[in-house]
């Protein structure tokens, strides 16, 4: 658990989310900003946890496309183990029937003004588009956020584990479109969506999202990891410029 929120008394969370670069960005930004954080990566650990009262939150984020428990069948379960709120978040509208069985949703990337509109009963602001032409690999604002809040090291360990999971992916992506999993495209091209776009670097999440939409149209997949392959490798240097080792 990372924890510094009952000195100001708001919100203890519990971050369902099994995509590692958006549970730890996430669960980083809502730490500083004043939240006490639990983590899962998975639903049967939280359940776990709630179970055995390792963790007592408020409020639970849950990705709206986990593995394994997932779904109205986890929100029904979750609300078995107290009163807490129960927040959708996903990097793409999930369907209506499970957005009106959770008690809120919030669309990745958001920050936490948004989670606090949504807890205070108010919509979260929509995502403001933005042009491809020049765009930074990685949003200056986010960055600036970042730094704001974080210290230069857990903002550098951040783009580390992007870029890291991102190599993984990539890898993982060429093997699906090989064999033709289109199942597999589009669950890493959400991952890819809601991560990236978390931590600002929303070309790649764009990337990410054309990847999920597209899965059907493989050549259309294969074209985008190549350019997911390009804009990994900015990232990267983008890293070693901003925060050398």
């Amino acid at each position: 658990m990372l924890g510094i929120g009952k000195e100001n008394e708001l919100p203890t969370i519990l971050l369902i989310d099994d995509d590692i670069v958006s549970r730890e960005v996430i669960a980083t930004v809502l730490t500083l900003h004043g939240h006490s954080v639990h983590t899962a990566d998975n639903g049967e650990a939280a359940l776990q946890m709630l179970g055995s009262g390792a963790a007592s939150p408020e409020a639970i984020l849950v990705d709206a496309q986990l593995p394994g428990l997932n779904g109205i069948a986890l929100l029904e379960r979750l609300r078995k183990h107290g009163a807490a709120g129960i927040f959708l978040i996903s990097g793409s509208r999930p369907p209506k029937e499970l957005v009106a069985a959770a008690d809120g949703f919030l669309l990745k990337p958001f920050s936490p003004e948004d989670l606090q509109r949504l807890l205070a009963g108010r919509a979260p602001k929509s995502a403001v588009p933005v042009d491809d032409a020049d765009e930074p690999v990685v949003s200056p604002e986010t960055l600036a956020q970042f730094r704001q809040i974080m210290s230069e090291t857990t903002v550098r360990e951040i783009y580390v584990t992007l870029v890291t999971d991102l190599k993984k992916r990539l890898a993982a992506l060429e093997n699906a479109i090989a064999t033709g999993n289109k199942d597999e495209v589009r669950r890493l091209g959400h991952a890819i969506k809601g991560g990236c776009g978390m931590a600002g670097a929303k070309h790649v999440a764009r990337l990410g999202e054309i990847l999920e939409s597209e899965s059907d149209q493989l050549d259309n997949c294969a074209a985008a990891l190549q350019e997911l392959y390009a804009a990994t490798g900015k990232l990267g240097r983008m890293l070693e410029k901003e925060f050398p080792a």
